[in-house]
């Protein structure tokens, strides 16, 4: 569920006024929405960031999971906040907002991005993959847990999908995996992470 809140702001006041309750929050096209995830969302969105922080470990990647970041697309006055987000240490100094707002604007800087659909799952499989895509995001995973996509994007019957989009020539190819499989991702190639340990995360 989320609640649209009045104010209209620049991405420039959406930062400076981000406020430190607890809350998360985007700005999209101006408007900022307050996300309430659910509990099975936070959940898996916890799982996914514990294990990809084992994998970085394990493999000795130079990567790192903020708790928090915003991403400031090439989408006028629009800020997201995925639910998981790897960063690349070795680039994170080039980023000119990272250190007053934690604020990340090239795809460089964040090999991949990770979106657990909740009920405005159009945001997640229409415009957050054409502005993750603009920035050149090498990989986005969409974690359809409960099935809530429309078919054209997990297909029929619909059941819970990870799409995972790889970014090939600057567009990306999009790759499903529904229950009993095992991700394939080009930005951890040793992961050992199926779907089924990640929609039991949720409590499903």
């Amino acid at each position: 569920m989320i609640q649209a809140l009045p104010e209209r702001m620049s991405f420039e006041e959406f930062s400076e006024w981000y406020p430190e309750n607890g809350r998360r929050y985007e700005l999209h096209n101006g408007i900022v929405i307050e996300m309430q995830p659910t509990g099975s969302h936070e959940l898996i969105a916890g799982f996914l960031a514990e294990e990809l922080t084992l994998e970085i470990r394990t493999s000795k990647l130079p990567y790192t999971i903020p708790r928090t970041c915003l991403l400031k697309p090439h989408l006028p006055d629009s800020g997201y906040q995925p639910d998981v987000a790897v960063l690349n240490r070795k680039v994170l100094a080039d980023e000119p907002l990272w250190e007053k707002a934690s604020t990340i604007q090239s795809g460089k800087t964040i090999p991949l991005v990770i979106e657990v659909v909740s009920t405005n799952w159009q945001d997640d499989y229409a415009h957050k993959l054409v502005e993750y895509e603009a920035m050149g995001i090498v990989e986005y995973w969409i974690v359809d847990f409960r099935a809530l996509g429309a078919v054209r994007y997990i297909g029929k019957p619909k059941q819970p999908t990870i799409t995972v989009c790889h970014l090939i020539e600057g567009e990306y190819q999009m790759q499903r995996f529904i229950t009993g499989q095992r991700l394939e991702s080009s930005i951890f190639p040793d992961l050992e992470l199926t779907t089924d340990a990640i929609f039991q995360a949720g409590g499903l």
